[in-house]
């Protein structure tokens, strides 16, 4: 049938995985960098995705494609609710998710090479979808959200960011939600002091970033914050 559908322009396109985030009916992935209309029956052509999109690489067409079918975009929704539903842990469930709070020495390296790193996480779990909204170790927190890559980039992630810190992790790209809910109950319903915000410089991370800094408004709070932008090559960014 003749019918209004998306159009993605991959020239444009750079990858950033908002209108996937946008695309309610889960008809936009993002393949190899870039977002492509991979369910065409998905696409109910309302275009919640257009206005998400920072490129202008998504318009409309009329074309020969397959009709929405919304029965099965809401089955697939189900099935996507139900997934979700597996990473909420209880008290009594996996054991890899049960809270616990670290006591570091608080010491310094005094020469360098000469001793052993020493761990500066400060909580387990520190996976964003998996941590609580409310725990102990978030009273009087300064709080630190790190793309799951910058601990990899970066050299000394421990003492120069986590230190002294909760730190909670993700990466929107992979988890593929949007953390701003999450975030949101974190920041409002503890008292954190300070929220530091470290993040890639490729556009998909900018997903993190910008559910950092909906959180806060949503918070209702004035927290002090910040972010910082590392390099795929391992510094930080001006």
């Amino acid at each position: 049938m003749i019918r209004k559908i998306i159009h993605i322009d991959e020239e444009k396109c750079d990858g950033c995985g908002l209108c996937a985030e946008a695309c309610h009916e889960g008809a936009i992935d993002i393949v190899d960098g870039k977002a492509k209309l991979m369910r065409e029956n998905f696409c109910d052509g309302f275009g919640d995705c257009l206005p998400n999109c920072p490129t202008g690489a998504i318009t409309f067409e009329e074309r020969e494609a397959p009709a929405y079918d919304e029965a099965v975009v809401k089955k697939a929704q189900e099935v996507k609710k139900m997934d979700g539903m597996k990473n909420i842990q209880h008290e009594g469930g996996c054991p890899g998710s049960r809270m616990m709070q670290f006591a570091h020495e608080d010491t310094e390296n005094t020469a360098i090479g000469t001793a052993k790193p020493v761990s500066r996480l400060g909580q387990w779990p520190c996976q964003i979808k998996l941590v609580p909204t409310q725990a102990p170790f978030f009273d009087g927190a300064k709080l630190l959200i790190a793309a799951d890559c910058t601990a990899y980039a970066y050299a000394n992630m421990h003492e120069d960011f986590m230190r002294g810190k909760i730190t909670i992790i993700g990466c929107p790209k992979l988890d593929a939600v949007d953390y701003t809910d999450k975030l949101t109950g974190i920041i409002r319903d503890n008292d954190i002091k300070s929220v530091t915000i470290v993040r890639m410089e490729v556009p998909c991370c900018g997903g993190l970033q910008r559910a950092a800094e909906n959180a806060l408004r949503n918070s209702g709070k004035f927290i002090p914050w910040q972010v910082v932008t590392i390099s795929r090559d391992g510094n930080i960014l001006d």
